[in-house]
């Protein structure tokens, strides 16, 4: 567990830090380009649709681990948004209120303890 903090918070770190960098140099003009290089059809779109699953699938687990509540949905919606930056800090949370219990991590206390 101690390896996979170390990688989520590298993680972290370079995605604020590459983020920032971005913005600085051009703006947070994001999904005109990202969803522009979807439609033209090639390499970059590929690249960004790939990706674009992970987000809704890191959304998706989200809302399921927290029951699909309102609040749960509402986070899913971070996730979808935040990418990597969301998703890093949500698990070292979790980690870090878990003890590093990979099954509450990971199916929510109320599904880890029914199995």
């Amino acid at each position: 567990m101690r390896l996979f903090r170390l990688f989520l918070i590298a993680c972290l770190i370079a995605i604020i830090a590459y983020t920032s960098v971005t913005i600085a140099n051009h703006g947070l003009n994001l999904l005109p380009i990202y969803f522009g290089d979807m439609a033209e059809m090639a390499w970059p779109g590929q690249f960004n649709l790939d990706f674009f699953t992970f987000l809704l699938l890191s959304g998706l687990w989200v809302a399921w681990r927290n029951h699909f509540t309102p609040a749960a949905l509402a986070l899913a919606v971070v996730a979808v948004l935040g990418g990597m930056l969301f998703l890093s800090t949500y698990l070292l949370f979790l980690i870090a209120r878990t003890n590093g219990d990979i099954r509450v991590i990971v199916l929510g206390e109320k599904r880890a303890r029914q199995g």
